[in-house]
């Protein structure tokens, strides 16, 4: 049964500017720092080189590893499970061949997005602040639609992702905790820094966790 205290810090990746082990130094580092799940997001490379990737990570770290959208590579690599966006695979497709065990995300920005996270492990809220990581991310929403769209999602927990830095992750969590926001999902913020350990500690000490 999946644990909403992994949703605490979800350190997200950015790029392979440090190649496959410099990816995997960084990982190590968050999770030291305190990130409790790591999602590789890979945008555009080889579906081989994502599924090393994920294999890697999986060897490498002790806190469950996603594949962002690739239900197929994260099955292969031996990965925890998958985070879907409203264009993938609905869950219920994921969940019927991947099994109860495998853990699944779904992105939530606004009420449409809602039904369609039915089944989910946990929704993926936002982008709370805006954020130029992900292009077609949409407008930022704000702490209080966060919460609101959190309820709409119970009892599925939440967890407030696009734009959080330490400096405002204690603010998400005092205004989105009680509504089943779980925790923050970060990229630049862990991935992005010189020392993703203290990134990462940062951001849990700011949380309170």
């Amino acid at each position: 049964m999946f644990d909403p205290a992994a949703l605490t810090l979800l350190a997200i990746t950015d790029d392979l500017r440090d190649g496959l082990d410099g990816l995997v130094a960084r990982a190590e580092r968050a999770v030291a720092g305190g990130a409790t799940m790591v999602q590789l997001r890979l945008k555009g490379i080889d579906a081989r080189l994502e599924a090393e990737a994920a294999r890697r990570l999986v060897a490498a770290v002790a806190v469950p590893i996603l594949v962002n959208d690739r239900a197929d590579i994260a099955l292969a690599a031996g990965a925890a499970g998958v985070h879907l966006g409203a264009d993938d695979l609905p869950v219920s497709v994921v969940r019927r061949f991947a099994g109860d065990d495998f853990i699944i995300g779904a992105s939530v920005g606004d009420d449409r997005e809602v039904p369609l996270a039915a089944g989910a492990d946990y929704v993926g809220i936002g982008p709370v602040f805006g954020t130029p990581t992900k292009a077609d991310a949409g407008a930022a929403i704000g702490i209080g639609e966060l919460a609101r769209l959190a309820r709409a999602c119970a009892p599925i927990p939440a967890v407030a992702i696009g734009g959080i830095t330490a400096g405002q992750a204690g603010a998400v969590m005092a205004g989105a905790r009680a509504a089943g926001v779980h925790g923050v999902a970060v990229v630049r913020a862990v991935f992005g820094a010189a020392a993703p350990d203290e990134a990462a500690r940062a951001i849990r000490l700011a949380m309170g966790t």
